[in-house]
């Protein structure tokens, strides 16, 4: 069962396909997946990668934050973020985010604190691919990047900085690992 959050974000993310008059099919298009899965995140059935919220977000036309959270950022200048204070996004028991810059409006990279729990070994690791780089600097145990099938084990410190158009993710290889993720350039283009 899907976390009042996610149901909360899916709600907006079908207000907004209805306030726009887009039919299923054209967002799904444009997201490069089917009318279906689009129809399981929209309703609140199936969780909802980061790729796909911030690429619904560059279809609509709207800032990221108005789908996380409701409202729309609000500083140009600068925006600060106590420790502990970002805007928490739980996708799942063993994936959690915390946005560190939904405030500040027009902003060119999305940074983030990922905390990850280590799966079954059998488990696949999700994967998905999105416009724009991606940086990922563990702060906190060990996990493994996945691009196109290889694992790249990160320890404490280690960090890597990659294409994120090629198919990837992370995942816990100690029992719990935390790293910043910063990605650029959500700027609608097609997203898988």
């Amino acid at each position: 069962m899907m976390n009042e959050q996610i149901l909360q974000i899916s709600a907006r993310i079908k207000e907004l396909r209805e306030i726009l008059e887009m039919d299923v099919s054209e967002v799904a298009e444009a997201l490069g997946i089917s009318e279906s899965l689009y129809l399981q995140y929209e309703n609140g059935q199936d969780d909802i990668p980061i790729s796909t919220l911030y690429g619904v977000a560059g279809i609509f036309g709207v800032d990221p934050t108005v789908i996380l959270t409701g409202d729309g950022p609000k500083m140009e200048s600068y925006t600060v973020i106590r420790q502990g204070k970002g805007e928490n996004v739980e996708r799942a028991e063993s994936y959690k985010f915390t946005s560190l810059a939904t405030n500040f409006i027009h902003r060119d990279m999305e940074p983030m604190i990922v905390e990850v729990k280590k799966h079954d070994d059998d488990e696949e690791t999700e994967c998905t691919s999105h416009g724009g780089q991606e940086f990922n600097y563990v702060l906190e145990g060990t996990m493994a990047v996945v691009i196109n099938n290889k694992e790249i084990v990160l320890n404490q410190g280690d960090c890597i900085y990659f294409d994120p158009r090629v198919r990837h993710g992370q995942k816990a290889i100690t029992d719990e690992a935390k790293f910043l993720c910063v990605i650029n350039e959500w700027d609608g283009r097609k997203l898988k």
